[in-house]
């Protein structure tokens, strides 16, 4: 595809697009892009990054004549919408021909599409994030190294977490949000996790989810614990691994927290299913309570520590709840909230970023396999933090979008049709910009 004067739409300008824009800005003279933004409000930020680089076109996506007008206008259109708004997205670029590019996991309307994209003589770019995407990247050039080399693959591990830097770590749960709360608060539910380890297939219900944890560390950060993901089964096809013995892909948080948030699982605060009536009129402490047995006498926290059996000795997970406020009498202020909804708001009063503050991404893989006759294991990690101008969410999210929009538009990526980032011509030259952007990876043999 020739690149003069070839235009990105960028569908999208959340939290998570600002290291994009700032890519596709600064390449955008030598690539001789043109540049349009389109969202339903734009930060101060935004603007001000944008200046007269771009054209900020203020898009409602449920306006379908507006939005298939811009569709139409671009070469490529990158969707940063959240998941389920991409098929609308994607059903126009069809229409028109266009490329795209999402970080979002391919969903079942996603992957319906294939055919015609197909047709359409289009390619759609899925999963080119940082969860799923520069784990796919850097998962699969170890995985065909170690075919080339003859190696038989058996155990694949991978575990990737937003949080914190050690710097601007000051409380007890040694996290804070870097992504979208919402999901944090909810991650794992909506069915059982499923995986499978030494040929067994396991599944954990949800309420069980955060007592089943793996321990890592990882050189020069120190420990972690890992959370298995909801469905990494599917992912023995995509990486060519059908035969393989234990396949997992699981999220990181430090020591200690899945313990303490597993109370909040088990009071029932994460539940987003229902409506808690005159929710507005309700405070910290009378949620909490909300879950619990009446008794005239005994107090919240003591009937807390009966109903989920906490130990006394759990001194430093009960720390980490009242370090919450969970149990003070301060007003909750949302009407016609769920459960989740109000603990999410419980938790952003303490878990935001500060201004100052630095996140911190961590990536950890585990490759074991057979050369030779000889069990080897390797383990690869990636830690990435965030500086003044960009968190380290933002830029493992937004860069690999962007170098993936470019190779579309130069024509460094051919392929037609659905995609994830699993392939040699696509991962290869994704990884050697990430590098030279300061994202790596050390890999470490084991044995």
């Amino acid at each position: 595809m020739d690149n003069l004067n070839k235009k990105i739409l960028l569908i999208g300008a959340g939290r998570s697009a600002s290291y994009l824009i700032n890519y596709l800005l600064t390449n955008a003279k030598a690539e001789s892009w043109e540049v349009k933004i389109a969202d339903l409000h734009f930060t101060e930020s935004i603007r001000n990054m944008t200046s007269e680089k771009a054209e900020l076109v203020e898009l409602d996506i449920k306006d379908q004549e507006n939005r298939r007008e811009l569709v139409n206008w671009s070469d490529l259109v990158i969707s940063m919408l959240p998941a389920h708004m991409h098929i609308d997205v994607a059903k126009d670029c069809i229409q028109y021909k266009k490329h795209m590019v999402t970080a979002s996991y391919i969903s079942k309307e996603m992957k319906a599409l294939e055919d015609e994209a197909l047709k359409a003589g289009i390619c759609m770019i899925n999963e080119i994030g940082v969860d799923p995407g520069i784990d796919h990247c850097s998962a699969m050039e170890q995985i065909d190294s170690i075919r080339d080399s003859g190696g038989e693959m058996k155990d694949f591990e991978t575990f990737t977490g937003g949080l914190v830097a050690p710097e601007s770590d000051n409380n007890p749960w040694n996290y804070k949000f870097t992504w979208n709360p919402r999901n944090v608060v909810i991650a794992g539910q909506g069915g059982a996790v499923k995986f499978i380890q030494e040929g067994t297939y396991k599944y954990i219900p949800y309420h069980r989810l955060f007592r089943r944890i793996e321990l890592i560390n990882i050189e020069g950060y120190g420990k972690f614990e890992g959370y298995a993901n909801r469905d990494s089964l599917k992912y023995r096809e995509v990486y060519g691994l059908e035969d393989i013995q234990t396949m997992y892909r699981g999220t990181l948080r430090r020591p200690g927290f899945c313990r303490a948030w597993d109370a909040f699982v088990q009071l029932g605060a994460t539940d987003d299913s229902y409506v808690i009536e005159n929710s507005d009129q309700l405070t910290f402490r009378s949620f909490i309570n909300l879950f619990l047995p009446y008794n005239t006498t005994d107090s919240v926290e003591l009937k807390f520590r009966h109903n989920l059996n906490l130990a006394h000795d759990e001194v430093e997970l009960f720390e980490k709840l009242k370090w919450l406020d969970s149990f003070e009498d301060i007003p909750v202020e949302l009407k016609n909230a769920t459960p989740a909804q109000i603990l999410q708001k419980i938790l952003e009063r303490k878990w935001t970023l500060a201004e100052n503050d630095n996140d911190m991404v961590v990536m950890w893989h585990k490759f074991v396999y057979k050369l030779n006759g000889v069990l080897k294991e390797k383990h690869s990690s990636m830690v990435l933090k965030g500086d003044e101008n960009f968190t380290a969410m933002s830029k493992s999210v937004g860069l690999p979008v962007g170098i993936a929009a470019k190779l579309l538009l130069n024509g460094g990526i051919e392929e037609k049709g659905i995609h994830v980032p699993i392939k040699k011509e696509m991962y290869q030259p994704i990884l050697k910009e990430l590098e030279e952007e300061g994202i790596r990876f050390v890999e470490k043999e084991i044995s």
